[in-house]
């Protein structure tokens, strides 16, 4: 069952300002790169969205393939990457992955909450579909790190981060904990962005936290890979 995104499913225009905003160094792909290097092999970004990071792995890599499986994001991430001849969006979702076993080298998801405790069978799905020596690269929000995660912890309080990263780690993945730089073009676009991640509440005590237009912002990377020779896991 596919569950809907509080945020870029309602708001994709303001979604997009913060893509932009996020990571603005570009420490996750530096980091990603240098764990699951994609030059010349196969990507599928497993809930793109309105597919903003299929063109950064369209760069190098030789196929890419977007999944969603929301139609107005799938509209918008076709739009986005047209004039891209290695970059496909298919109808899909985690535990649907409209691939063949053994046809991908990067599973990559980003923020999309469908892979952590009780999500098994989206691992399952992307081991399937990885070739053996391939990886797949959770990206989350780390829910630990001041100021962003407090902000999460207000609006869930049964989040339990050290839950979640026992969940990755019983799983076979290795952790790693990425800094990163969030910067707005001004404060309204500040707000407009906390007003869709957080409760009203906890958005306006975050924007009042906040004094001017950047936000330190720490990620998970949690990645599992393939063993070589073993066609299915």
């Amino acid at each position: 069952m596919t569950i809907p995104s509080p945020n870029i499913w309602h708001w994709p225009e303001q979604y997009e300002i913060e893509n932009r905003a996020q990571d603005v160094d570009g420490a996750i792909f530096r980091h990603l790169r240098r764990v699951a290097d994609w030059t010349g092999g196969t990507v599928a970004d497993v809930g793109c969205g309105s597919g903003f990071h299929l063109p950064v792995f369209a760069e190098s890599a030789a196929t890419v393939f977007g999944i969603e499986p929301h139609p107005p994001l799938l509209d918008r991430a076709r739009a986005r990457v047209e004039q891209l001849p290695n970059v496909r969006v298919l109808d899909g979702s985690a535990e649907g992955i409209p691939l063949g076993d053994a046809s991908v080298d990067v599973v990559h998801a980003r923020t999309a909450y469908f892979f952590g405790p009780g999500c098994g069978r989206g691992i399952r799905e992307a081991m399937r579909v990885l070739r053996p020596g391939g990886a797949l690269v959770v990206v989350d929000l780390d829910a630990t790190a001041h100021p962003y995660g407090e902000w999460m912890r207000a609006d869930l309080p049964q989040y339990h981060p050290p839950s979640v990263e026992a969940f990755f780690t019983a799983q076979g993945f290795d952790l790693v904990r990425v800094e990163t730089r969030w910067l707005f073009p001004d404060r309204e676009s500040l707000r407009g962005v906390l007003g869709i991640e957080f409760s009203k509440k906890t958005a306006s005590a975050a924007f009042a936290q906040t004094p001017g237009v950047a936000l330190d912002v720490r990620y998970r990377v949690h990645v599992r890979r393939k063993p070589a020779g073993l066609e299915i896991v």
